[in-house]
């Protein structure tokens, strides 16, 4: 029998409608919604609430419903509820970052609220949305209002009373749609952070995307075309769409220029989409960045095509293939790590770069996870490098707040003795294993260590994404700024001015020991010229430099 939702003469609503909406509906569902999200991926991106160069909740989501979606692209699989428990699972093993994992949470209560429906009937959509978000809220430990956990929860709401009224599950889902769009608007009033840093909540805008773009393919909506958007020049985050170069894109093609007369962005994207992919507009001081990956045979049409429009300043080509293979050779230069002995403990550590991750492995770790800021590894990266070390009891250490909850996620689905130490950051991580005793208990190591994470400050230092005040602390894009602990806390133009203003915040003259890691982007000498100040100005204290190798950072600071 040939599939009613591709029939010619059956419109996508009128068909789901007319027929059951099984696993393969399902299929075509979860392919509209991951498609939708990351078309706007950049948007839900932008959505940081401190001005910093790594949002990446758009790009968690669409990894982890990238993993989803692969799990089920093949499948003949006709049973609903069959199907969303295949979906589930790899969204389970995929989850990236915080908001990828209650992603994952979500579909997992969606499969179990449905697992014995053959098709997705109104009733059992609302059931199933109601125990998505009853599974999401368990999933954390202190729910937080005016997340993307409130938007699963008013949705739901919204479901419940509309498979009151009708028997479409279409309408159920446009009910559901419409008040997710509500409750996220409603987001910083329940949130302060978001509405002293004029945003609404990344994750609830993210899960938004993604449920409005089923009703976009159920109702023959173009699922490609973006939401036409400008972001700042600082907050472009290049190394993101490289994660996903794919046939076809064999060049990069980044273009400076002034236009003549106002852009049209809406004319602006369409034209680019006639030449590539993984488009991004940045914008500042009247000045344009154009970002595109195109084939061979186009690598030149964007630089015409914004010669046309204005005076071009600057532009850069790249060859993506070439990259990715050095990428590829460098990921096989492994740091060497140290072998684990049957019932030792393992130490599993994170690590955002390459400087860092050696000096993790010096202090004993068993295996090191790449990732960090704007690269959160997954649930199943983070069981892919404990599974099959010789022993059953592991430590396992985020270093990032943002992959605390993919580890513990881990921790779950291992038959292993697993233990998560929550260190939110690096300078925690490394303090953390300056007490493991591989031969002893596992709970009082993981116990000991735990203890170890107060006993040290982190403060970081990167470039501001957008004009913003938060905290009482004024800042503009382009700006250096400091964080300590995760709480902005200075802002200053000058690289070296604000690292001394951070270090004074963190209480430097009176501690004694900084390890300055510095990043990617920094020489040695300017990370010596900068150590230079820091202890002319702290005359106490013992600084140790360490090249980090970390993106977007320009220091890590650890302070004892």
């Amino acid at each position: 029998m040939s599939d009613p939702l591709h029939s010619p003469r059956l419109s996508r609503r009128l068909a789901l409608e007319r027929f059951d909406i099984d696993g393969q509906a399902v299929k075509n569902l979860a392919l509209a919604g991951l498609t939708w999200l990351k078309t706007n991926q950049q948007t839900v991106n932008a959505l940081n609430v401190f001005p910093v160069p790594d949002g990446d909740t758009g790009t968690n989501m669409i990894l982890t419903m990238k993993s989803a979606f692969d799990e089920i692209e093949n499948s003949p699989e006709r049973h609903a509820g069959k199907m969303l428990a295949k979906l589930a699972q790899g969204a389970l093993m995929g989850a990236r970052g915080n908001s990828g994992v209650i992603l994952s949470q979500l579909w997992r209560g969606l499969a179990h609220g449905m697992e014995n429906d053959p098709a997705i009937t109104a009733k059992g959509l609302a059931r199933a949305l109601t125990s998505a978000k009853d599974t999401a809220y368990k999933g954390v430990v202190k729910p937080v209002e005016g997340t993307i956990l409130t938007v699963s929860k008013d949705l739901a709401a919204a479901a419940e009373k509309a498979a009151e009224k009708t028997d479409s599950p279409v309408e159920v889902l446009e009910a559901a749609v419409q008040a997710a769009a509500e409750s996220v608007e409603r987001t910083p009033d329940l949130l302060p952070i978001l509405k002293e840093a004029g945003v609404v909540d990344s994750g609830g805008k993210g899960l938004f995307f993604l449920l409005e773009g089923m009703v976009r393919w159920i109702n023959g909506l173009p699922l490609d075309t973006p939401l036409a958007s400008v972001q700042p020049l600082a907050a472009m985050n290049f190394e993101s769409s490289m994660e996903a170069v794919e046939e076809g894109q064999d060049y990069e093609v980044v273009v400076d220029f002034r236009p003549h007369a106002p852009l049209n962005l809406q004319t602006f994207y369409a034209g680019l989409e006639e030449m590539g992919v993984s488009i991004q507009v940045g914008e500042g001081e009247g000045m344009y960045r154009m970002h595109i990956h195109v084939p061979t045979e186009n690598r030149y049409l964007p630089i015409d095509y914004c010669m046309n429009l204005g005076i071009v300043t600057n532009v850069a080509i790249e060859n993506l293939m070439a990259q990715m293979d050095d990428i590829s050779a460098a990921a096989h230069q492994r740091v060497e790590v140290k072998p684990i002995q049957p019932n030792e403990i393992a130490v599993v550590a994170v690590a955002p770069g390459p400087g860092i991750a050696r000096m993790f492995a010096s202090l004993g770790v068993a295996a090191l996870v790449e990732g960090g800021q704007t690269m959160n590894p997954s649930t199943q990266d983070i069981i892919a490098a404990f599974e099959n070390l010789p022993t059953n009891k592991v430590i396992i250490l985020p270093n990032n707040k943002n992959i605390v909850m993919a580890a513990e996620q881990a921790a779950e689905l291992t038959v292993k003795q697993v233990q998560v130490v929550r260190s939110r950051n690096v300078p925690q991580g490394l303090a953390a294993m300056l007490r493991l005793l591989p031969a002893a208990e596992l709970d009082e190591v993981a116990a000991e260590m735990n203890d170890a994470l107060e006993e040290v400050a982190c403060g970081e230092v990167t470039t501001a994404t957008r004009d913003v005040e938060i905290d009482g602390v004024k800042v503009k894009d382009g700006q250096c700024i400091g964080l300590h602990n995760g709480k902005l806390v200075i802002s200053d133009p000058d690289l070296q001015t604000a690292t001394l203003g951070l270090l004074e915040a963190m209480g430097a003259d009176s501690l004694e020991i900084l390890t300055l890691f510095y990043g990617a982007d920094i020489q040695p000498d300017q990370a010596e010229e900068v150590s230079a100040a820091i202890q002319e100005k702290f005359s106490d204290l013992e600084v140790e430099v360490h090249a980090g190798g970390q993106p977007h950072y320009q220091f890590i600071l650890s302070l004892e």
